[in-house]
This record gives C-alpha cells, sequence and structure tokens, in this order.
C-alpha cells in the first residue's frame, strides 16, 4: 500500500516545490510518499461525523503549486469523491485515492455504485494482512483508467524498465511476489461475503448500543447516506477513551486507537511549520476515537459482551 502511493504520485510527476493536499487523521503512509519524493504535504481537516476529508477544506488549501488531492478512504467508508471531482475537475487536477483500507466500498454517484479506487485518476490498496483483503505478507495494488498512467507505473514499479535491463526512467523495486498473489487470488473470492459478515458485524454493534442505552454515551461509526461502508475498523469516539481501553484490556478485550497522534504533529512533519490547533476536528478524534474488535468471524455473543462491559464502565464512571 505504501508503494502504491508513492508510485501513484510518481506516475504523477511529483517532485520538489508541488503540494499535495491531504488529511491528518491517517496512517503515515498517507503523508510519507509525499515527502519522500520532496514535495510538500497540505494537510486540511476532516468531517467530525465520517472522519474523511473535508471537500470544503480542500477547495480552499489548492494553490498554483497543488499537484494532486490525495483523499483517504477511513476505515472502510469513502470520502465524498463526487464533492472532490467537481473540485479537481475544474482545475484539472489529479486525485489519488487512498483506498487501502476500504476495498469493496462503494459509493452511489447518479443512481449507481462506484468503487473506492476506481473514481480518480489513480486508485491505491494495501493488502497488508490485517486488511480485508489481506496476503500473508506486504503487497499492494494501483489500478487507473488511463492507458498511459498504467504503462507508466508497470515500468516504474520495475526499476523504470520497459523491457528487461532496458531503463526508461528510475523507478523502484515494488513488485508483488508470486506467493502473495496465489495467496489474494483464493482469498479474493472470498472478499464480498467477508464485507457483508462486517457490515452484519457493524449493524449488530448498532443494535446493541440503542438497547444499552449508549447512543448519548459514545458516537458510533455514521455510515453516510450514499455509501456502502466495508468496516475496515469499527471506530467509537467516546470520553475518556483512554480509561475505557485499560478497563477493556482488563477483561480481556482487545481494542486499537486509530491515530493517537495526528499526522501534522508528527515530529517528522514538524518543519512543515504546524501547530496543535491547527485541525481541532483530528486533533479531538486522535483523543477521542478507539476501534472495537471487528472481523467476519465475529461471534454475536462476543458482541455483546463488549457493548456490556462499554455500559459497565461508564456507569461505573457516573
Amino acid at each position: 500500500g505504501s508503494d502504491a502511493l508513492l508510485l501513484a504520485l510518481m506516475a504523477l510527476d511529483t517532485g520538489p516545490g508541488d503540494e499535495v493536499i491531504t488529511t491528518p487523521y491517517s496512517f503515515f503512509a498517507t503523508a510519507s510518499c509525499i515527502t519522500r519524493l520532496g514535495a510538500k504535504p497540505v494537510f486540511v481537516d476532516v468531517d467530525p461525523k465520517t472522519y474523511n476529508i473535508s471537500p470544503a477544506e480542500v477547495e480552499k488549501a489548492i494553490t498554483e503549486k497543488t499537484r494532486a488531492i490525495l483523499p483517504v478512504h477511513l476505515f472502510g467508508q469513502m470520502a465524498r469523491v463526487e464533492d472532490l471531482l467537481s473540485i479537481a475537475e475544474k482545475r484539472e487536477i489529479p486525485i489519488v485515492e487512498d483506498a487501502a483500507q476500504a476495498i469493496g466500498a462503494a459509493r452511489f454517484l447518479d443512481g449507481r455504485p462506484v468503487k473506492a479506487g476506481t473514481v480518480g485518476t489513480i486508485g491505491c490498496f494495501s493488502f497488508f494482512p490485517t486488511k480485508n483483503l489481506g496476503a500473508y505478507g506486504d503487497g499492494g495494488l494501483v489500478t487507473t483508467s488511463s492507458k498511459e498512467l498504467a504503462s507508466r507505473l508497470s515500468r516504474l514499479r520495475v526499476h523504470g524498465a520497459g523491457e528487461q535491463y532496458m531503463h526508461e526512467e528510475v523507478g523502484i523495486n515494488s513488485r508483488l511476489d508470486a506467493l502473495q498473489a496465489a495467496v489474494l487470488r483464493v482469498r479474493l473470492r472470498h472478499l464480498e461475503t467477508w464485507n457483508t459478515e462486517r457490515r452484519r458485524a457493524a449493524g449488530r454493534y448498532r443494535l446493541l448500543f440503542a438497547e444499552m442505552n449508549l447512543e448519548n454515551v459514545v458516537s458510533i461509526p455514521e455510515e453516510e447516506t450514499g455509501n456502502h461502508h466495508t468496516y475496515h475498523q469499527y471506530v467509537l469516539r467516546c470520553e475518556k477513551r483512554d480509561e475505557l481501553q485499560n478497563f477493556l484490556k482488563e477483561r480481556g478485550i482487545v481494542t486499537r486507537v486509530y491515530y493517537p497522534r495526528p499526522l501534522h504533529l508528527q515530529t517528522c512533519f514538524m518543519s512543515l511549520g504546524y501547530a496543535p490547533g491547527d485541525f481541532p476536528v483530528s486533533e479531538a478524534l486522535s483523543r477521542e476515537t478507539l476501534a472495537l474488535p471487528m472481523f467476519p468471524e465475529i461471534l454475536p455473543e462476543e458482541q455483546e459482551r463488549v457493548v456490556a462491559e462499554i455500559a459497565r464502565f461508564y456507569k461505573k464512571s457516573d
């Protein structure tokens, strides 16, 4: 997935002096692929309900240096691609979709579903083992409808070679090995079923939080109208997040924090000049979000126990 993003920006000739607009509430690779090419990440804040990049903030951040817009379809839900397309097409700015967490996710545009990674100029996917479609090791995928970009991406992933030992440009070594490809060919057959089971589990969580009268205590994931969420993660927004996580850990329930520090406040990006308070929504999410157990095989009784323990924590805290 990291290489997919890097290759996408390389294919668009991203380099020193360029800016790429993206979100600070994402995995590190979303921004590191930009700086690795000598370009500048320009961060904008996210929607407080979907946690995805705000198109309105993207539009305000565009300058003559903008080389690309890089939205992330976070946790399995697509960003508002129709708004981003409208903004980008007027200015002829490419869109690189970070769909690492959203394989199989869809959004209805003009009455028809479009898949994550197929809307922008280039789509990028990750096959890290923890993803909805994972290999046994690292792996990724790049998609595009442009024959010219597809040809260039094919070269760039093999050291820039069009033919063996004939290098037209300097690329990288980013070939998917045969073992991972074989694993993915088998697992791909099950992706739709697995995503359906994740959606079913998300529906159970939703009902359980309502039954336990927790809807006003925690904020559960909001599936935006027109979206087909694939729930790579089921992320709550809650008070006393760290205390709740420790409480659940003591009871044998594993949770995760995505992400404890937004990208604009990471030490390696300090030279960009951002400061605490610049992106209040992203910073609040980093303090308040907690990912609950979510996988296709999760049992209803396991989910019942998770929500019951969360209810017990907040009752104890009152």
